[in-house]
């Protein structure tokens, strides 16, 4: 369908190197080039779309408009018809290929920063962690993460407690959108939620960033640490995917995380993921990242 006419807005679908992308641009001439915005949409990587009534009705129009910015929403192809990890590189491409003819839409090419919601935040990261220290292309001037998905290792940090039966994303619908994500065996539900297919040596690699006791007080109120599983090596077979930084960006190593740009994640309390927000934002404090952050304790995830 034609992208919809707005008075204030230019609306185009156009591709950046054949991913699909659409591009809002401020009607108003601007006397020097504007800031650019590149958005990713949530969905889990199967849902959602770049005409979806929240992001082109909602949110990419006013980040346009209120910011007198050039937007582009990028449409990567869902899952599992495109398996992964084609998402997260065709929204590399189009990052890139933005970045690179930033001035074409009368765009900064110093000032473009990267947004996404759920997922999206997701590519987002995955995104400036591999263009991190690149110097053939523009520097992301900075990255805004609401409420993502980071990690695949442990489902049982408190937020996943906490609103393991919250409306839209409990904790049992996040692997189970995972998996389907992944084109795997939604049996496998229950190791993965258990944590069975994380081996104790994987454990204690990454206690250092994915751990509790990483996590303010205030947000473990109710907290039980779960019992001791089964490793099933079966089971970590089936799910390697889940183990690379591109998927669980908290895995990524210092080297990487010390050369993102400036960051600001959003987190709602009501909402599984909340605690990978809190995680990631202690790991690049630690690093010295710039770090804003905004809590939304009414929010809920979508």
């Amino acid at each position: 369908l034609p992208a919809c006419r707005d008075s204030q807005l230019f609306i185009k679908d156009l591709h950046f190197d054949g991913v699909p992308v659409r591009i809002y641009l401020p009607r108003e001439p601007s006397a020097s080039k504007r800031r650019g915005v590149i958005f990713i949409h949530g969905g889990c990587g199967i849902f959602g779309s770049i005409s979806k009534k929240l992001e082109e009705k909602i949110i990419c129009r006013y980040i346009a408009r209120k910011s007198d910015s050039v937007v582009a929403s990028v449409g990567y192809h869902l899952a599992p018809e495109h398996k992964y990890p084609a998402q997260t590189l065709e929204c590399l491409t189009a990052t890139v290929h933005f970045l690179k003819a930033a001035e074409t839409y009368g765009v900064d090419p110093t000032r473009i920063i990267v947004c996404g919601d759920s997922v999206g935040g997701t590519f987002i990261t995955s995104v400036c962690q591999e263009l991190g220290h690149r110097t053939d292309i523009p520097k992301i001037r900075a990255q805004v993460l609401i409420y993502p998905f980071l990690q695949a290792l442990n489902f049982n940090l408190p937020s996943h407690q906490k609103n393991a039966a919250i409306a839209f994303l409990s904790q049992e619908r996040t692997v189970h959108f995972i998996l389907k994500y992944l084109n795997k065996d939604c049996s496998l539900k229950e190791p993965v939620l258990a944590g069975s297919h994380v081996p104790e040596s994987i454990n204690l690699k990454y206690r250092k960033w994915i751990n509790p006791d990483l996590i303010p007080d205030v947000f473990k109120l109710g907290y039980k640490p779960p019992l001791p599983t089964l490793f099933l090596p079966q089971v970590h077979e089936e799910v390697q995917e889940l183990f690379e930084p591109r998927f669980s960006p908290l895995l990524a190593e210092d080297a990487v995380v010390c050369g993102l740009p400036d960051t600001c994640i959003v987190t709602c309390e009501h909402d599984v993921l909340r605690d990978e927000g809190l995680l990631y934002k202690k790991r690049l404090e630690d690093n010295n990242v710039r770090v804003t952050w905004h809590h939304m304790e009414k929010g809920f995830h979508g």
